[in-house]
């Protein structure tokens, strides 16, 4: 039985509640595993704050791209952020956009280890 905080201490609040779930009954290898690869691929919900920050100074819609939501990265570019609302929006979101990415890693990578 895998505890989170053994292999992926970085971890807070909703993201350390999912992904606990999800490596609780994994082995010791498996779980280990999974950290690893979890870690390489994942996103820091603060780089995402960072990079919607810098939309305000020049390129908007980078903060897209990090989450592969290249569609929503080219219009956010060709529209200044959606006239710097949707910006805004993913500013104040940014946590909910790191998470949902997140979510679609870990469960790529358990279909990987499965």
């Amino acid at each position: 039985m895998a505890n989170i905080l053994d292999y992926l201490p970085e971890l807070m609040g909703d993201e350390q509640a999912y992904i606990s779930g999800i490596i609780k009954d994994m082995e010791n290898e498996k779980a280990q595993q999974f950290a690893h690869v979890y870690r390489a691929r994942r996103r820091d919900p603060q780089t995402i704050l960072l990079v919607a920050l810098a939309g305000f100074l020049g390129v908007a819609g980078i903060q897209r791209f990090l989450v592969d939501q290249i569609g929503m990265g080219i219009l956010y570019f060709l529209t200044g952020g959606l006239c710097v609302i949707g910006t805004i929006v993913d500013m104040i979101n940014y946590k909910k956009l790191a998470f949902e990415y997140n979510m679609v890693q870990a469960q790529q990578i358990m279909n990987v280890i499965r």
